[in-house]
């Protein structure tokens, strides 16, 4: 009953803790995410609140037990038999149970925490390895990230054995001061016994009763092995719901529907760069704004402030006239989206990816959406239709099929303004030309802000405006 307690305790627990990361990972998003390993985030989620399990677990009723046994010992002991042993007895609790853990866990802490960050570092590694796998095949450079996975698990190894000394150190310290207390307690009783104070009997029972007292208290001395990780991995994972994010979300703003966009003057500054300087445009609703300019002036770092998804330096942005930072989040999200330039299908199936972005969407309205992004025949060739698992389409799928699955899954979205960041840069021209057409034609009660690098794909657009390092002015169509 108390195992089955403890476990259900624990992984309760752990549920509502993992909530809450992806809690706080949604709340820390983008912009403190965007340097974070993922490879690290996905050990820390998996591994590090998987070992939290031994803590709550493993650790609060041995402790409870351990305490208990031990007064009651120490009471029968002093009562039945002599205080003296009662007093060598509470001597060598205090040594196995509390002074020999905190010795060897304050021996062990660092090693611990070293161990739990190298595990998330060589996480990311690894899947920064499997990512690229193919890359590394067409260079031949396979065996040299080999040959660096087997020296980083040669240092986890290195850092495994030197935990393994530790605790084999803790196990032989804890077994002599038993074997110690032992010899006390039965070398005290016979002196007792001849000195007339304490009869054969009391002193077997003394004796008896302390020596079989030790198990609890011995697994408290044990915990040690285990809760350096414990404690390394709970402070990873309490930096991280620490972590302020980069901006605040407003949860009682004003609600927008959106009519129209402004922005004045708008500067932004990354590491103490300046990336955007006096940015000034607008846009409207049944109208496509492009916005041309070569790779890294800062296109899309002005449609992430347009979602706030970064703090502006300085200047405005205004929807229908109210300043952004006083408008509720949820409610920018449910009027403004975006269509990155590489469209991300979760491991599920169509229907699933497109309902991402209105859950209740029938299959009438997922095949209207998809025939609004000229994906309809796409979707339909596929073996199962919208049902088709999107984790097993693997190269099926052209970036410009998945473009115009992502741009469906705006247009399901009913976002009146949709941002389209390089939404041609990976695709050929006949999917250019697709893509635009789709923009073109369904531009009516919404507005489109285009961003790319090419000059062509600005053919559809109404209003062009021009970036250069950081700076932006419209120019004459």
């Amino acid at each position: 009953l108390e195992q089955y307690g403890n476990h259900y305790i624990a992984f309760r627990l752990l549920a509502v803790l993992r909530h809450r990361i992806f809690t706080k990972l949604r709340a820390l998003c983008p912009a403190k995410l965007e340097s974070r390993q993922k490879g690290s985030l996905l050990t820390m989620i998996t591994a590090d609140i998987e070992t939290l399990e031994v803590f709550y677990a493993h650790t609060v009723s041995p402790v409870c037990i351990a305490v208990l046994v031990s007064l009651a010992v120490m009471a029968v002991t002093g009562l039945a038999a002599s205080w003296y042993l009662s007093l060598i007895a509470a001597a060598a609790y205090l040594c196995i149970g509390v002074l020999l853990p905190r010795f060897f866990s304050r021996r062990m802490a660092e090693t611990g925490m070293r161990y739990r960050r190298e595990l998330g570092d060589f996480g990311a590694y690894f899947l920064d390895s499997i990512k690229g796998i193919r890359e590394l095949v067409l260079y031949n450079a396979g065996e040299a990230r080999a040959a660096e996975v087997d020296r980083r698990s040669d240092a986890m190894l290195s850092r495994t054995k030197t935990l393994k000394r530790e605790t084999a150190l803790s196990t032989a310290a804890t077994e002599a001061a038993v074997s110690l207390a032992v010899l006390a307690v039965l070398a005290v009783g016979i002196f007792l016994v001849h000195s007339g104070s304490l009869s054969v009997g009391r002193m077997v029972l003394g004796v008896t009763a302390v020596f079989g007292s030790f198990g609890p208290v011995i697994a408290v001395s044990a915990l040690p092995a285990n809760l350096n990780q414990t404690f390394a991995s709970g402070e990873r994972i309490l930096r991280l719901l620490e972590e302020q994010p980069e901006v605040e979300a407003v949860e009682h703003g004003t609600a927008l529907s959106y009519e129209g966009l402004e922005v004045n003057d708008l500067s932004f500054a990354y590491g103490g760069e300046a990336v955007l300087k006096g940015v000034s445009m607008a846009a409207r609703k049944n109208e496509i704004v492009g916005i041309v300019g070569e790779s890294g002036c800062g296109k899309s770092t002005l449609l992430k402030l347009l979602l706030r998804f970064w703090e502006r330096s300085g200047g405005q942005i205004r929807y229908n006239g109210t300043d952004i930072d006083e408008i509720n989040t949820e409610s920018l999200y449910r009027n403004v989206t975006m269509v990155s330039q590489s469209t991300y299908l979760f491991d599920a199936t169509i229907a699933e990816n497109l309902r991402i972005a209105k859950p209740d969407a029938t299959d009438e309205e997922l095949m209207a959406a998809l025939r609004m992004a000229s994906a309809e025949e796409l979707v339909q060739a596929l073996p199962q239709g919208l049902n088709t698992p999107a984790g097993l389409l693997g190269g099926r799928l052209s970036m410009g099929e998945r473009q115009r699955i992502g741009l469906a899954r705006a247009f399901l979205s009913g976002c009146p303004l949709i941002l389209l960041d390089e939404p041609t840069s990976n695709v050929d021209s006949i999917n250019e030309g697709v893509i635009l057409r789709v923009l073109l034609k369904h531009k009516q009660g919404r507005t489109i802000i285009l961003v790319s690098h090419r000059a062509s794909t600005m053919a559809v657009a109404d209003r062009v405006y021009k970036m250069e390092n950081g700076q932006m002015k419209e120019q004459a169509i």
